[in-house]
């Protein structure tokens, strides 16, 4: 594996990896245990929006996995607010604590007044999308061979700038951002030249990204323990 890029909630490597297993992979992300509001009471609601509303809302609010907290422990969160303006998700109190503190849930007027209690559940993204811990998506590494005849026009043409002209030929850099739009080998085409050739290897680059209930190296590893874990069940019954 190759580290290309890391955000805060964003990892992007290059894995020599079948797409076979990388799907798998992919898949089995909503099957890793992620909390979310999953029952909410709802005492009082002045505000202009219905329940159902303010509770769906409400069950897509990410929270920060606890590992400390049991998920047969049912958890409480409480947010009693009686303000005029906007009332965000960062007023729920409790012992656990969302990952975004400005998600608006609904608007107040004043001497209006919400008051709810959420409780948290642990579950699977493929039982419902808020407990999705986050995104995984994958794409082929390109092989980019370039004649000597190529015309040089084309290093112009490529939207990602991946072909420069050095030492009087057009060669191929940063080839990792090589999407095959195919937009060189329409140009050569149009000049009747078979210049570029574009293949495609057996690496991925795999973005990753998450949600924030978890770091995206703990979703990945997750992901995978989880899917080991089902094929060493399903090898089990094979085998008696």
């Amino acid at each position: 594996m190759k580290l290309i890029s890391k955000k805060d909630n964003i990892i992007v490597f290059q894995a020599d990896i079948e797409e076979t297993l990388a799907n798998a992979i992919r898949k089995y992300l909503n099957q890793v245990l992620i909390p979310a509001i999953d029952e909410v009471e709802i005492s009082k609601n002045d505000s202009p929006l219905y329940d159902e509303t303010i509770a769906h809302r409400i069950g897509l609010i990410p929270l920060k996995t606890n590992k400390i907290s049991s998920e047969k422990t049912p958890i409480k969160l409480r947010l009693n607010v009686k303000k005029e303006g906007i009332v965000y998700s960062g007023e729920f109190k409790g012992a656990m604590k969302v990952v975004y503190d400005k998600i608006p849930i609904t608007s107040l007027n004043k001497d209006q007044e919400l008051e709810i209690t959420g409780i948290v559940k642990f579950g699977k993204g493929s039982e419902h999308a808020k407990f999705s811990p986050g995104l995984m998506f994958y794409r082929n590494v390109f092989d980019i061979k370039i004649d000597k005849e190529c015309p040089k026009e084309v290093v112009e043409i490529c939207p990602q700038n991946i072909l420069k002209f050095e030492n009087g030929r057009i060669v191929a850099k940063d080839v990792l951002k090589c999407d095959i739009c195919e937009a060189c080998l329409d140009f050569c085409k149009k000049q009747k030249k078979d210049s570029i050739k574009i293949t495609q290897t057996n690496e991925l680059i795999i973005t990753l990204e998450s949600f924030g209930q978890l770091e995206t190296k703990e979703i990945f590893k997750d992901s995978v323990n989880v899917l080991r874990k089902d094929l060493n069940e399903i090898s089990k019954k094979i085998s008696k």
